[in-house]
């Protein structure tokens, strides 16, 4: 007759089952849900960033103190300045394609009335250059001359705008990030006074301050300096277009005044 099993050995079978077919539940980790949040909506195709790393850029900037600021807002004039400066010395809408053709053809076949050359003054900033020297036209050469000088002082002025700006900001945000990390290595040594060298946490929030400080300085001044070198180099290539186109005309100007004279 066959024995029933110990009732001890029956609990034991039971359990064991149980635990083989229990998945267990673990708790998801604050990490593990901050790393999976920007995965949730993010845009098909796109690249998503997760709340984690946002987090730790904010710390990085918060680190930093409060010479942040004035280095976080000398990167976003930068951003501007040069958006509008790509967007304003366009080439096709400083210097326009067969405009100054076009203006010499009107010279030779004496089309040169007040509303062509209002039109041509509002076109560009070449067609206000060719302007100023149409209106001037039927005087000396050196005449013609001066009141393109004068026009073309005005038109630079226009076309370095913002320059300037655009120079100081590469200038100072290095300075801003050395005075922010000078900053830091006080704090650092007032914790070292008060704390002693015991306590590397409090030295290492300065050291961290000082770094970040040095690192955001370098970063918004060395795009700021390149764009501005940049943009210089590209005013002045414009320059030397808008010299040519001028040049061509004003010796049109000069032939066609010397040929009514002999006449």
């Amino acid at each position: 007759m066959p024995q029933e099993p110990d009732a001890s050995l029956r609990r034991h079978d039971v359990t064991g089952v149980h635990a083989t077919n229990v998945v267990p539940c673990h708790k998801p980790s604050p990490t593990r849900l901050l790393s999976s949040c920007g995965r949730a909506g993010s845009i098909p195709g796109a690249a998503s960033v997760s709340c984690m790393e946002w987090l730790q850029v904010l710390e990085i900037l918060i680190a930093g103190g409060w010479a942040m600021i004035p280095i976080l807002i000398c990167s976003a004039v930068a951003l501007a300045i040069i958006l509008e400066r790509f967007w304003t010395l366009r080439r096709k809408s400083v210097v326009p394609p067969e405009l100054g053709e076009q203006v010499l053809s009107w010279a030779r076949t004496r089309k040169l009335d007040p509303q062509h050359i209002d039109a041509l003054r509002r076109n560009s900033p070449l067609g206000e250059l060719l302007a100023a020297a149409l209106d001037v036209r039927n005087r000396p050469r050196e005449v013609i001359k001066e009141r393109v000088e004068d026009a073309g002082r005005h038109v630079m002025h226009r076309l370095e705008r913002f320059l300037n700006t655009l120079g100081t900001i590469a200038l100072i945000t290095p300075l801003l990030g050395l005075l922010g990390t000078v900053f830091g290595m006080i704090r650092m040594f007032f914790a070292v006074m008060v704390s002693g060298v015991g306590d590397p946490l409090k030295m290492a929030g300065g050291i961290g301050e000082a770094l970040v400080c040095t690192a955001s300085g370098l970063c918004v001044a060395i795009p700021a300096y390149f764009f501005h070198r940049y943009f210089r180099g590209h005013v002045s290539g414009l320059v030397v277009d808008m010299e040519k186109q001028v040049f061509a005309l004003t010796d049109e100007l000069t032939i066609a005044g010397e040929a009514r004279a002999a006449g």
